[in-house]
């Protein structure tokens, strides 16, 4: 069980992943994490912890943007390492960052696959590293970059088993 929230707003929306991770946290106690987006850049804080443990004052000036997504986790897979807490991100194709609750039944299997179809390698045992990979994957065989996104959600049934939440930006 894990808590995720996306933001999109004419205004900076730091304040408010943060106010909504707060009410979220009762989702996930061991790690927190906040991305946002300004100018074609991802900034972004993640760490083990309570939420108003993870994000100072400092830390809370430095994620600008009027685009965001935030994550408290409650570990179901892989381990209470701070590497594991999300949003995670990959760059290529594009910058993606991913914030993601349930559980990949399959995720091994795909992390073997994604190795030997494209050697991405994967830096946790997190399923949701897994899934970020197989959207880059997926997203880097499209030929139109703005419909790759929508393309992907709609092929996205053939990846997850067991999903439950998903929040996805790309640049």
């Amino acid at each position: 069980m894990c808590g995720v929230i996306g933001v999109a707003a004419h205004e900076p929306v730091n304040q408010i992943l943060y106010d909504g991770l707060t009410m979220l946290q009762h989702r996930g106690q061991d790690a927190a994490g906040i991305v946002t987006l300004q100018d074609g850049r991802l900034y972004l804080r993640k760490e083990n912890g309570m939420v108003r443990d993870v994000f100072m004052n400092r830390h809370m000036m430095k994620l600008v943007g009027k685009f965001g997504i935030g994550h408290v986790r409650y570990p179901t897979a892989g381990t209470s390492s701070s590497a594991e807490a999300q949003p995670f991100y990959v760059n290529s194709p594009y910058g993606i960052t991913l914030a993601h609750n349930g559980n990949l039944t399959n995720a091994e299997s795909l992390a073997k696959s994604l190795y030997i179809e494209d050697r991405r390698h994967l830096n946790t045992d997190s399923d949701s590293e897994v899934l970020l990979n197989v959207l880059a994957h997926e997203m880097q065989n499209l030929v139109k970059p703005k419909q790759r996104l929508l393309i992907f959600l709609k092929q996205s049934r053939l990846y997850m088993v067991a999903s439950k939440a998903l929040m996805v930006w790309s640049l």
